[in-house]
């Protein structure tokens, strides 16, 4: 991936990220609230991943799906708020231009991959509650397993020509960037030149990825709620609505936001709005899927149980 931008006339070499402009008690205030967030998503997820690896009740397809969806939101929290807190703490608040990329690649790249690992857990739910006889002999140990790897690799693979793209464009300054990430929309606003196909190269892929992951999604559950609405007994209605429920929570939080952002860069939304939205994706579903989860999920429950509760009496 080249992110130089050697080419450039009067190259700009770093970026200001303004974050949350306020008075330094506030910017201290900011930075308790995100580092106790950070620390509870933290907590949350690695809890999650380690009661999954632990208890062999959990080694099925569902968990280790939901087992590696947490440790990408490890992975996708860390690329933000790190760097977040410690603008905070800075009064210059700058980023290098090859920093800023990376963080944009990372960001985006982990946030791909979690829409295709929410892809993957709702075909996982299909096949079991809608091919139920069949699904020992599809969801093998090799699909589940190339499923895995797939949904960690192919948002760094996707997301390669965007970052190119947009770090090839001209930026002669100002270098001040309204947000508190290296986010595409603002940076393509920095740039010398307005490159419309840049522009429509990445809206469409935005486009096509969040409408096509989203209705992929919304089609395997559909026909799951279709499945249970036809089965006999309470009890399974019960436990499959239920881990339906969860699932698609996380997807209408994940989702609701994202579109509202990437799907039309070029649609005008206020600043703070813009940020409020990323802030709510990047930050507070990544807090929330823990407890999502967790909350209605007996097996989970007794796997956290078991793995937390055990090293609590020691």
């Amino acid at each position: 991936m080249n992110v130089s931008n050697k080419g450039n006339k009067n190259p700009v070499s770093h970026f200001i990220l303004m974050g949350f402009p306020s008075s330094p008690q506030i910017q201290l205030l900011y930075f308790g609230v995100f580092s106790a967030t950070y620390t509870l998503t933290l907590m949350g997820n690695t809890a999650i991943a380690c009661a999954v690896w632990a208890d062999r009740r959990l080694h099925t397809p569902m968990y280790i799906f939901l087992g590696n969806f947490s440790l990408l939101e490890i992975c996708y929290v860390t690329t933000t708020i790190p760097n977040m807190l410690a603008n905070f703490l800075s009064t210059t608040k700058s980023i290098s231009f090859v920093s800023c990329f990376a963080q944009f690649y990372f960001f985006f790249s982990f946030g791909c991959d979690e829409g295709f690992y929410l892809c993957i857990m709702a075909f996982d739910r299909y096949l079991a509650i809608c091919r139920p006889l069949h699904y020992p002999r599809i969801m093998t140990r090799q699909l589940c397993t190339g499923l895995v790897i797939f949904g960690w690799s192919i948002g760094f693979i996707l997301f390669i020509t965007p970052v190119v793209l947009i770090s090839h464009l001209p930026y002669c300054g100002p270098n001040v960037i309204n947000h508190f990430v290296c986010d595409p929309v603002p940076l393509m606003m920095l740039s010398c030149s307005k490159d419309t196909t840049t522009q429509f190269i990445y809206s469409t892929f935005n486009a096509f990825f969040m409408i096509g992951t989203f209705l992929f999604i919304l089609c395997s559950y559909a026909l799951v709620i279709l499945a249970v609405l036809r089965m006999p007994s309470a009890a399974s209605k019960r436990k499959a609505f239920s881990t339906c429920a969860s699932h698609l929570a996380v997807v209408s939080l994940f989702y609701g936001s994202i579109m509202v952002m990437y799907v039309s860069p070029g649609s005008e939304h206020p600043v703070e709005v813009q940020k409020m939205i990323t802030l709510f994706y990047s930050v507070i579903t990544p807090l929330c899927n823990p407890l999502i989860y967790s909350l209605r999920n007996k097996e989970m429950q007794a796997a956290l149980r078991k793995v937390f509760g055990s090293e609590i009496l020691k």
